[in-house]
């Protein structure tokens, strides 16, 4: 969503639009495991008005994910609703590297005649994603031994934790006996 800078007024306006996923869905297949994949494009509702020279964006976003849970490794579906805030500053008014205090971590910067928000869009969304997708947080997830999922029964597969840092004073016992 590309919106011109001329059109950004003090007085709030809103506007909502739907964003594509395509490239979320993209960056969360990057790596050996997909963990996520959002499920159809985000529906966005955004308000925005100038302060000055800064742009304050304010929204949330919806959308269904769904999740393979690193437990069991079975696919399950969630909501994502995430509220949004940006502050965008013109380049032009930073001098040298811009130093940002915890405070201002929700801002960023513009150059030109447009403002684009689908990268930062983008980040809200990734951010709002669990760092570990669980289907529950109760899941007893895979048997070590056979795989079976433990969430839909007990495989009878008897759990011996070993330490294989004594192996070797194990075999001496035996040996000795």
């Amino acid at each position: 969503m590309k919106i011109h800078v001329a059109d950004i007024e003090e007085t709030e306006k809103e506007t909502s639009f739907v964003e594509d996923v395509g490239e979320i869905n993209r960056a969360l297949s990057t790596g050996a495991s997909v963990d996520y994949q959002l499920s159809g494009d985000i529906p966005v509702h955004l308000s925005y008005y100038r302060a000055g020279s800064d742009l304050i964006f304010r929204g949330e976003v919806h959308g269904t994910v769904a999740g393979t849970c690193a437990r069991c490794l079975e696919s399950y579906p969630f909501s994502l609703d995430q509220e949004f805030r940006f502050v965008l500053k013109p380049v032009s008014d930073v001098k040298g590297e811009p130093a940002l205090s915890p405070d201002e971590l929700v801002e960023s910067f513009y150059e030109g005649d447009e403002v684009d928000l689908t990268p930062l869009l983008r980040e809200a969304v990734l951010l709002a994603l669990p760092t570990r997708p669980l289907c529950r947080e109760e899941c007893t997830g895979l048997c070590p031994k056979c795989g079976a999922n433990r969430n839909v029964k007990p495989c009878g597969c008897r759990e011996e934790w070993v330490d294989s840092r004594f192996d070797v004073l194990r075999q001496l016992k035996r040996d000795a006996d």
